[in-house]
Order: structure tokens, then sequence, then C-alpha cells
């Protein structure tokens, strides 16, 4: 059975607003028929990298929050650390990135929590029913304990995955240190000796003997290295690396994975925007040029119809001239923009990995909301 996919787009009438059209859409997609009174809802957004400016704004999170606390709700706007050493490797710079960015209690109205906890490391063990890749899903601990998800999705390109959707929002994004690793890396993390300074903090945090500290220098013992991010979490200069090599179609079914586990015995309800649809993540300290004109917003409870109708509405647009994905062609019915971006990805691995495993379908009935 199709899936109900609601749709607006961002054109608005005088006397009329984005936010206003907002509102209107998630009240049409249902939002009104989940519970919140006196439940913790996580609301899952990507605070963006100092620097980059195509992550969403935050007046789109206070809509959604301020709805949420007039039915009662205790909404907090969160997000995990990252697994590489930038703003948001650490809560404490990760909440300066948030606060820079608009995402501060003054404007948004709620706390801005990071999950995973100052260094990353606070998760929780979550089985992932039917897994094939995962056993146990680790995710941040504030997400985990919440009563209700509601996701605020930034739809763009990825370098990985192809692009970044509701799946990656979910999959990657509620996951802790550790389970960023577990899906970036079939195997354990590197040192880089020129930038390690020999602390040995990698080595006193490492719970498997797993690090030792020689000629003042960090070594990794891969046959005691069990791949936990403890490491990470600890190396005050960003010297311990993840080794991106786990295959991208695995990493994107590790991904439906991960959102399988979030999505357990969990009430969600998912925002996608398809706008400012800049070729990478807004992990990425700056960004690109759109590469297809803006869309609008989608709005829905299947994740993964969701995630197909954003990559049916990108490839129906226009390629912008000198973006990314320009590469001289005209349009065609069959163009495929994130291929056409990162030719080396295989976005549609999480979506039918997610299908099969019974997070949601692609199949979906696009509803217009004006």
């Amino acid at each position: 059975m199709a899936s109900k996919v609601f749709f607006t787009d961002l054109h608005c009438r005088p006397g009329d607003s984005q936010l206003q059209k907002l509102e209107r859409l998630i009240l049409r997609a249902g939002i009104g028929d989940m519970d919140f009174q006196d439940k913790y809802v996580a609301v899952k957004v990507h605070f963006g990298e100092w620097g980059n400016m195509a992550f969403l704004r935050q007046q789109y999170a206070k809509v959604v929050c301020d709805y949420i606390k007039s039915r009662g709700g205790k909404p907090f706007l969160t997000d995990c650390n990252t697994l590489y050493a930038g703003y948001r490797h650490n809560a404490l710079d990760h909440l300066d990135a948030a606060y820079a960015n608009g995402y501060s209690p003054l404007s948004t109205g709620v706390h801005t929590i990071i999950a995973d906890g100052l260094r990353g490391t606070d998760e929780r063990l979550i089985p992932v029913e039917g897994g094939e890749y995962i056993r146990e899903a680790k995710i941040g601990a504030a997400i985990a304990e919440a009563d209700v998800l509601i996701t605020l999705t930034h739809f763009k390109g990825h370098c990985n995955a192809g692009f970044g959707g509701v799946l990656k929002n979910i999959g990657m994004g509620c996951a802790s240190k550790h389970g960023k690793m577990e899906m970036h890396s079939s195997g354990t993390p590197f040192i880089d000796a020129e930038c390690c300074i020999g602390c040995g903090m990698c080595a006193r945090h490492c719970l498997h003997g797993g690090v030792c500290v020689e000629n003042k220098k960090a070594h990794i013992y891969e046959d005691k290295c069990v791949g936990c991010g403890h490491c990470f979490a600890y190396c005050p200069v960003g010297a311990i690396n993840c080794k991106w090599d786990e295959a991208k179609p695995v990493m994107n079914r590790k991904i439906a994975e991960y959102t399988k586990a979030v999505l357990q015995d969990k009430p969600a309800f998912h925002i996608s925007f398809v706008l400012d649809v800049s070729p990478d993540c807004d992990c990425d300290g700056g960004n690109d040029v759109p590469v297809v004109p803006d869309v609008g917003i989608f709005a829905g409870f299947d994740p993964v119809a969701i995630d197909q109708a954003c990559v049916d509405a990108v490839n129906a647009q226009q390629i912008l001239p000198q973006s990314r994905a320009d590469h001289g062609h005209t349009h065609t019915e069959t163009q495929d923009v994130f291929a056409l971006v990162h030719p080396d990805t295989d976005w549609a691995s999480a979506l039918e990995h997610g299908e099969k495993i019974g997070i949601g379908t692609r199949t979906y009935e696009r509803i217009e909301v004006r």
C-alpha cells in the first residue's frame, strides 16, 4: 500500500509565509494525531558546521517546537557529535556552533541538547530486529530516552550516501561516535602520527587494551581493538581517524538498520526541506551552489516514502547551470542528479534495504497542501 507524503511548495501569496505553510503542512499530514502531552520530544535537526550556510534556518524548528508545546509536549532540539574532528566533535563546541547558527533557546524557545553527551560516548544499545549488518545500534542517550521523535531534514547531496535525507538524518545522525564508526568503517581506526602528541589519553580510556603509547606516539593493536570509538572521544587533537573504508552500499544499509533501531517503539513524524540543495552534507565547513532550484517541503510518517518523494522531486527539476550537477547535458526524464554529483555512490541501497526491513515503502501518494 502506498504511503501518503504531503507536500507544499514555497510560493506565498501576500499575507502568507513559508512558516504558516509549514504549520498547515504538518497539520494536514497528521501531526495533530500524535500524543505529545507530558512527553519528551526529541526534534532531530542538523545544526550545520560553522562556515556552512545551507543548513536549515532555526525559524522552521521554532514553528514545530511551538506547536508541540501548545499540545503539552516538552520538545528539545538535538543532534549527536561528529566522528570527524570539526566544530561539532564534542558537546561544548557543538553547542557553540549550534548557537552561532541560530539554534539557541533565545531564538527557538527550547533547549538544545547534544544527545550523546560531552565526548560522544553517552549511548544506549538498541537491538536491531532482523538486522543483517547491525546487532545492536549505538544511539545517543537523549534521543533513545525521548518519548517521541520529530525529524527536520535538510535534503541535499552526500559524498558517501549519495544524498542526505530522512534515513541519514535518523540513522547516522542519531548514532553515537561508536555507532558512526560502525557504519563508516569495516575495521579499526588509525592514528595520524604527525598529529599525535603522545598524551596517552586514548590508551588510558581504551576499555580493551587496544591502544598504547610508544616513543611518544600512540599505536593501535589491531587484534585487541573492537572499534568502540572511545579513543576518538578522548583524543584532544583529532589524531585518531576512521578508515572510512566501508563499501558505500553497505554503509547505506547500515544507516537503514540504525534508523529502524531509533524508530522501534517510538512514535515519529518527519519533515524534509528540499531547498538549498547543496551537493554535499551540512557537515562540510562550506557549501557549494545548489544543484537544482528550491522545490518545497515534504512531511509524513513514512521516512522511506518521503526520501523517495524528495529524490523524485529533485530529479524532475532542471539542473542549475554551472552547478556541480551540470555536465553540459540537457534534462531527461531519467536523470539522476545525485549520481551526476557523486557517481560512485548508490543512494537507492538505503531505500531498498529500508523497505526490506520494514521501516517504510518506496511507493507513495503525493498530496499537495496549499
